[in-house]
C-alpha cells in the first residue's frame, strides 16, 4: 500500500478556470467565519489566539488539497479543542505551545497511517449516539469554562462542578465593563441571526461582532479602562511563525491524548464528510480521508497550529456557499495567511470578553435539543450510549471520556454483531420471487428501472455504513430508477441507520429516483417516526409487513411502476 496509491490526484485535476468565482466567493464567506472562530476555540484550548488562525491558514490548505471531499474544511473545531485544553490544562511537558504542536503532529501520523492501512471503516463502529454525546457535554464545558472570561475573573478550573462552584463566589468582583461587552456580543449575534433568516440571507454574523467589538474598544478606549484584549494574553505577530520540527521529548505522556483526539477528529470530519456527500453526491474514500485529515494535522504540527479536525460550520458555509471544488478550501488557508500579515496586531485589540460572548453562542448551538431527543426516544441502547458519553465528559478527564464512549460503542456492537447480508430479488421462469447473490453479472428476472434489495442482519450503527454503500452502488447505476429495500428479515434499527436510510432517501429524491423501505415491522417504523427519519420517505414508500408472503413486496412493486409512469423524465445526474 502506497501513500500515492491514497491521494485524489491528478483525479481533481485539471482545474477549470470558469469555477474560480464561486469558490473564491465561497472561500472569502469561509474565512471571514474562520477568522473569530479560529481566534474562539484557541481561547477553549488554553492557547495564545493566534495559534487558532495558525491552525485554519497551512493545515486548511494542505487538508483540502489532499482529502478526497470536494468541500470539508480541515481547521480549529470546538469539541476538538476542548479535548487539547485538557492536555495543556494537564501541564504535559511544560510549555503549552510546544506540547500542543507535538500533540498534533503525532494525531497526523497516527491518522496518516490509518489510511495507510484502509481502517477508514473503523469510524462506523463509533455510534451517531455516543459522538452527539461527547459534542453536547463539551458543548455545556465550554459555556461553563467562559464564565471567568464574562465577569474577567480568576478560579479553579476542571470538571464541571468544579468550574461553576468556583465561579460563583467571584461573581461579586466581576468586571460591569467585560458582562456589558461579553451581554452585548450575544444580544448582537442573536439579533443578526434573526434578521439573516427573516431576509433568507446569509450574514456572516461571528466576523460582524468582532469588528464591532474591535471598534468600539478602540473608539471608546475601553482597554484603558481595564477591558482585556487579546494582546493581553499573547500579541498577535504579523505573518506565519517559520516552519520548525516539534519537540518530541513529550511523546510517550502525549499518546493517550494523541489518540483519543485521533478518533474524535476522524469521527469528526468523517461523519462530515458523509453527511455532505450525501447531498452532493460525491463518492468519497474513506482511508483517503484519513490521510488527507492526517497531513493537515502534520502541517499544524509544523506551523504553530494544534490538531484539527474537520470543521462543521466552515464545510457547511463551504457547500452552501457554492464552491466548486477543494480550490476554495485552498483558497480559504490562503486567504487566512493574508489576514496573519495585514491585520495579525489589529487583532490583537479583541476584547477576550468578547470572545467569551462568542463561545457561549457557540456552546449553546453545540447542545443539539431537537437531535438529542429524537436520540432519547430512538432505543433504550441510543440513550444509555448518550447519557452514559454525557456524564463521563462532565466528571472524566476529557480522553477518558471518549474511551468510555468508545467502550459503550463496542459493547453494543459485540452485544448485536453479526454479519449483515444485502441479496437480490427477481422474478424466475414462471414469475416467482426468488432471491440470488448480488454480485451475479445476470441481469435476467430484473424489472425494468426497478431493483429490489433485502438485506438480513441487525441494523445498526456498526453495519450502516456497509449497507449504505451497497445501497449507493446500486442507486448510481442509469437504469434504476426506484430502489426497493426489503427488511423483513432484518433485525432492529437504530437511529444512526434511521438517519443514514433517510439521507440516501433525500439523495435518491435529488437525482429523480426514489427509495422504497418494505416489511418494516412496528420497530422499525417506530424508530423511523421518533428519529424523524421517516419525514425523508413519501408516505406510500413505507410499506409494513403484511400478512401472506411477499404481499408487501408486491405492493411496493405496484407503487414503484406507478410513481415511475407517473415520474417520465428520468435520472439527474449530479453535477
Amino acid at each position: 500500500m502506497s501513500l500515492r496509491s491514497l491521494l485524489p490526484l491528478p483525479p481533481w485535476a485539471p482545474y477549470s478556470a470558469k469555477d474560480l468565482p464561486a469558490d473564491l466567493s465561497a472561500a472569502l464567506a469561509v474565512c471571514f467565519l474562520g477568522v473569530p472562530q479560529g481566534l474562539a476555540y484557541a481561547t477553549i484550548a488554553g492557547l495564545p489566539p493566534v495559534m487558532g488562525l495558525y491552525a485554519s491558514a497551512v493545515p486548511t490548505i494542505v487538508g483540502a488539497l489532499f482529502r478526497s471531499s470536494s468541500h470539508v474544511v480541515a481547521g480549529p473545531t470546538n469539541a476538538l479543542s476542548l479535548l487539547v485544553g485538557a492536555a495543556v490544562a494537564m501541564g504535559l511537558g511544560g510549555d503549552p505551545v510546544s506540547v500542543v504542536m507535538t500533540l498534533a503532529l503525532m494525531v497526523g501520523m497516527l491518522q496518516v497511517a490509518a489510511g495507510l492501512l484502509r481502517l477508514g471503516t473503523v469510524v462506523d463502529y463509533i455510534s451517531g449516539p455516543v459522538v452527539l454525546g461527547y459534542i453536547t457535554g463539551a458543548g455545556v464545558l465550554i459555556g461553563a469554562g467562559q464564565l471567568y472570561n464574562v465577569t474577567a475573573t480568576t478560579g479553579p478550573r476542571g470538571s464541571l462542578l468544579t468550574t461553576v462552584t468556583g465561579w460563583l463566589p467571584t461573581v461579586s468582583e466581576a468586571s460591569s465593563i467585560a458582562v456589558a461587552v461579553s451581554l452585548g456580543t450575544v444580544a448582537l449575534m442573536t439579533t443578526l441571526r434573526i434578521v439573516g433568516k427573516r431576509l433568507r440571507r446569509r450574514i456572516p454574523s461571528a466576523i460582524v461582532v468582532l469588528v464591532v467589538a474591535l471598534a468600539v474598544n478602540l473608539v471608546f478606549g475601553l482597554e484603558q479602562h481595564g477591558l482585556q484584549v487579546i494582546a493581553d494574553l499573547s500579541p498577535i505577530p504579523a505573518g506565519l511563525p517559520a516552519p520548525r520540527l516539534p519537540s518530541l521529548a513529550e511523546v510517550g505522556s502525549l499518546l493517550p491524548v494523541a489518540v483519543a483526539c485521533t478518533v474524535l477528529s476522524l469521527v469528526e470530519s468523517s461523519a462530515l464528510a458523509r453527511s455532505i456527500a450525501s447531498r452532493t453526491g460525491q463518492r468519497l474514500d474513506a482511508s483517503t480521508e484519513f490521510v488527507g485529515q492526517g497531513l493537515a494535522n502534520v502541517a499544524a504540527g509544523f506551523f504553530g497550529g494544534y490538531p484539527v479536525s474537520g470543521s462543521l460550520s466552515r464545510s457547511v458555509l463551504n457547500e452552501r456557499s457554492g464552491a466548486r471544488s477543494r480550490v476554495a478550501g485552498m483558497l480559504t488557508g490562503t486567504m487566512m495567511i493574508g489576514v496573519l500579515l495585514a491585520f495579525g496586531p489589529a487583532l490583537g485589540h479583541t476584547p477576550i470578553a468578547s470572545l467569551a460572548g462568542l463561545l457561549l453562542v457557540v456552546a449553546w448551538d453545540l447542545v443539539d435539543v431537537p437531535r438529542i431527543t429524537r436520540t432519547l426516544r430512538a432505543s433504550r441502547s441510543d440513550a444509555v450510549a448518550f447519557v452514559v458519553t454525557v456524564a463521563g465528559t462532565w466528571t472524566l478527564a476529557l480522553d477518558t471520556a471518549i474511551y468510555l464512549g468508545v467502550g459503550v460503542s463496542v459493547i453494543a456492537f459485540l452485544r448485536r454483531a453479526r454479519v449483515m447480508v444485502v441479496r437480490e430479488i427477481i422474478l424466475d421462469d414462471r414469475s416467482r420471487w426468488q432471491e440470488r447473490h448480488l454480485g451475479d453479472e445476470d441481469d435476467g428476472g430484473r424489472l425494468p428501472g426497478l431493483r429490489i434489495l433485502q438485506a438480513e442482519g441487525p441494523l445498526f450503527f456498526g453495519a450502516a455504513g456497509e449497507l449504505m454503500t451497497t445501497l449507493e452502488e446500486v442507486l448510481r447505476e442509469p437504469d434504476v430508477r426506484v430502489l426497493v429495500l426489503r427488511l423483513k428479515r432484518a433485525q432492529g434499527m437504530d437511529a444512526t441507520v434511521a438517519g443514514a436510510l433517510a439521507e440516501l432517501a433525500l439523495l435518491a429524491e435529488q437525482q429523480g429516483r426514489r427509495l422504497m423501505l418494505v416489511g418494516l415491522d412496528e420497530r422499525k417504523q417506530q424508530v423511523l417516526r421518533r428519529s424523524s427519519a421517516a419525514k425523508a420517505f413519501v408516505p406510500e414508500h413505507l410499506i409494513p409487513v403484511m400478512g401472506a408472503r411477499f404481499e408487501a413486496l408486491e405492493l411496493a412493486v405496484e407503487r414503484a411502476r406507478a410513481w415511475a409512469e407517473a415520474n417520465p423524465d428520468g435520472v439527474r445526474t449530479a453535477e
